[in-house]
């Protein structure tokens, strides 16, 4: 299994924190940001991680993070040039992937759950996590039939559809290279990762897991405060990094 961390994206929304830095290097409590994603990577198990950066701030994460080697692990570093969506990264890391399976986490996305196991215990298809959120206007939506199985995906939808939005972090077997090559743009101009598991999902091998504790994308002042406060009262002994 590889990890990839999607860390590019210029975050108008912050402004003007972000005027001279990465989002993701901002501090949630007394940590960097992309710390986050790094520790949900690590704890499973993962020891080979490509941090996708804008171009701009490509030194300071070098800076930062080194090679890896004081985490146990390696980084790899590439640019995304513009953010034209979550799928790219897939594109941009095709010869990292190479024959491995990936999971790809948001570079601002912070859980309170340890999801280590859902993660190692993944064989094929494709694996995502939903939470039920109060505004899943914002977020790609997974609707559940009487099951509780997975019938339909979309990205922020118009019209209320469910409850459940997707958080930034997925799983993939190697098929997502190829399915990402083969996707059109969006009305957005982006590559929408809802997209992939789209497919996925009409393959009947998107599975569904569940995030029970607090999920934050950490992408407006309201939400990084939220982070600031979870991170100080619940996650500092859960962190490995």
């Amino acid at each position: 299994m590889r990890g990839i961390i999607l860390s590019g994206g210029s975050a108008t929304r912050l402004r003007p924190c972000t005027k001279v830095t990465s989002k993701q290097l901002l501090p949630v409590y007394n940590r960097p940001m992309i710390y986050y994603p790094l520790n949900t990577l690590i704890k499973a198990g993962i020891k080979e991680i490509l941090i996708i950066v804008a171009p701009e701030r490509a030194g300071d994460y070098l800076n930062l993070l080194g090679s890896g080697k004081e985490f146990g692990v390696r980084f790899t570093y590439e640019i995304q040039d513009k953010p034209t969506g979550i799928a790219e990264a897939f594109l941009i890391g095709e010869n990292f992937i190479d024959d491995e399976d990936v999971t790809l986490i948001l570079g601002d996305n912070i859980f309170e759950d340890d999801l280590s196991e859902d993660i190692k215990s993944f064989k094929k298809g494709a694996r995502v996590f939903a939470k039920k959120v109060s505004d899943p206007e914002r977020f790609g939506v997974v609707k559940f039939d009487e099951n509780m199985k997975a019938e339909k995906i979309v990205e922020k939808p118009k019209e209320w559809m469910s409850d459940y939005a997707v958080t930034g972090l997925y799983v993939y077997d190697n098929r997502v290279v190829q399915i990402s090559k083969d996707l059109k743009p969006s009305d957005r101009g982006e590559l929408e990762i809802t997209d992939i598991n789209k497919v996925y999902l009409e393959m009947g091998e998107l599975d569904v897991a569940m995030v029970n504790g607090e999920w934050i994308d950490a992408g407006t002042f309201d939400s990084l405060l939220r982070a600031q406060n979870l991170a100080k009262e619940k996650l500092q002994d859960k962190l490995v990094i």
